[in-house]
């Protein structure tokens, strides 16, 4: 008889909380009325889909996951150097800046972003290094 007042108590929480997230009847009416009217959240499209079919994204993409710069380099967050989104933000996407940048991925550089150096990569082909480039700079958001 004791166990029954606890059992009792605890099933009538149970359903009070089940009926409070939701369990409780709702008329098809309200439901189909709020998803009509809200409007669904736009998603973001991720890069893979976005540049799928793009040939820079993909020759980019393949050298630079090639290379040593996704030891210093991520799409979205800084870790030794600048992500590949802020380089995208600072430089418009021309001929001239994609030159300028492969450049300065060849020879290395210090105090663009700060003071710690980009290593210099001599054995990287002009080309090679304009392609990354491209890569990055199609990273805009």
């Amino acid at each position: 008889m004791k166990i029954t007042k606890p059992l009792n108590l605890a099933l009538l929480a149970v359903a009070g909380l089940t009926f409070a997230c939701g369990g409780g009847e709702k008329s098809t009416e309200t439901t189909t009325e709020a998803s009509t009217t809200a409007a669904a959240p736009a998603q973001e499209m991720s890069l893979e889909d976005k540049y799928k079919d793009n040939p820079i994204y993909i020759k980019g993409l393949e050298k630079v996951k090639g290379s040593d710069c996704t030891s210093c380099h991520m799409v979205e967050r800084k870790i030794v150097g600048p992500s590949y989104a802020e380089v995208a933000a600072k430089y418009e996407n021309t001929e001239e800046n994609i030159t300028m940048l492969a450049q300065k991925v060849i020879a290395g550089g210090v105090g663009v972003w700060g003071e710690v150096p980009m290593p210099a990569h001599p054995g990287l082909s002009e080309e090679d290094a304009k392609d990354m480039v491209a890569y990055v700079l199609l990273l805009k958001k």
